[in-house]
């Protein structure tokens, strides 16, 4: 089984935008994916833009956590790219794990 933790702790933000202050727009995420029986990983980077064009419930940016970041993301990103970011990390530990290619080196 495949573990993916999702960090979404770096960000950009406008200081200003209309009455709130450092109103978060762009995530810069990470995504980890370990198999829980033999321990190898597989990663994934990337960013994600909000929409902050009408933001109702405004969070405080030091009442933030990256369970809510990672929330607002991957509803941004939809269902169909979360799957297909998840199925890159596993296919990076299932090639990890039973290579179909190595790289070798000719000693003489």
């Amino acid at each position: 089984m495949i573990n993916y933790t999702w960090n979404c702790r770096t960000v950009d933000a406008y200081p200003v935008n209309a009455e709130n202050n450092n109103v978060v727009y762009n995530v810069h995420y990470r995504v980890v994916g370990e198999d829980s029986d033999t321990a190898v990983i597989g990663d994934f980077i990337g960013t994600q833009v909000l929409d902050v064009s009408d933001i109702t419930d405004f969070i405080p940016f030091e009442d933030l956590t990256n369970d809510q970041v990672v929330a607002w993301v991957k509803s941004a990103m939809g269902s169909d790219k979360v799957a297909q970011i998840e199925s890159n990390i596993s296919s990076q530990i299932s090639e990890k794990e039973n290579p179909t290619s190595v790289t070798m080196t000719i000693e003489n």
